[in-house]
């Protein structure tokens, strides 16, 4: 109990921690056939056992994915919205929303395909929704996305991974990870989920694959504690 003048050696039951926030940002079209996507679920479960109370926001870029920028968006990003268009003004809304809920987010994790060796094109239309001067990065770079942790899991048909005969055609990771360190997102793991040609030739069961990458999955949410 409260003493008057005093402090109570009672715990204050009325604060509450935040509880901590996943995005999850998934980009594959192949759906219940995708490694990436299959991975992705595999890790939400995961930090899902390590953060009971967690919220997991899910924005998924096949389903419900981010238009490309056009002219109503430069305008609208780069003009007060007192002069907006109402097509620039629904523009700067939805970049705003998904916005949000990068900012919301404590942990970020992102599922995506190799595509031509290099990002699919709706994850590269989420990317530029987001990196927005003014709200996402200054004009002099100064990344305004901080405090956040980042895991990405690529899936790919051939080996990209470090020391593989491919890494040198990896074109994805090093975007990733240069395109959020320039919001300030720097903390970021990478797995490389490759490859996946032999589950498309019938030669392993994706399971196999699968259960290969998922002592990285739960390293990366045990170092998130």
């Amino acid at each position: 109990m409260w003493m008057a003048g005093g402090h109570s050696n009672e715990p204050d039951t009325t604060k509450r921690h935040p509880m901590t926030r996943l995005l999850v940002v998934v980009a594959s079209p192949q759906f219940d056939y995708s490694i990436s996507r299959q991975l992705t679920k595999r890790f939400v479960a995961e930090w899902r056992r390590a953060h009971p109370d967690g919220d997991v926001v899910t924005r998924d870029l096949i389903t419900a994915g981010a238009p490309l920028v056009d002219i109503h968006w430069i305008i609208g990003a780069f003009t007060a919205p007192d002069t907006h268009s109402a097509e620039s003004a629904a523009a700067m809304r939805l970049s705003d929303e998904l916005i949000a809920e990068l900012q919301a987010a404590d942990h970020i994790l992102i599922g995506t395909p190799m595509h031509n060796l290099t990002i699919p094109a709706p994850l590269k239309a989420w990317i530029d929704q987001i990196v927005r001067v003014g709200s996402t990065v200054t004009p002099t770079n100064e990344g305004l996305v901080r405090g956040k942790k980042a895991a990405i899991i690529i899936a790919s048909g051939g080996d990209f991974s470090p020391g593989a005969p491919g890494e040198q055609y990896n074109h994805a990771s090093p975007y990733l990870r240069a395109i959020l360190g320039l919001i300030g997102i720097s903390d970021i793991q990478f797995i490389l989920a490759g490859p996946t040609r032999p589950i498309a030739m019938g030669d392993i069961p994706a399971e196999d694959l699968l259960t290969r990458f998922e002592p990285a999955v739960a390293d990366i949410v045990r170092s998130w504690q």
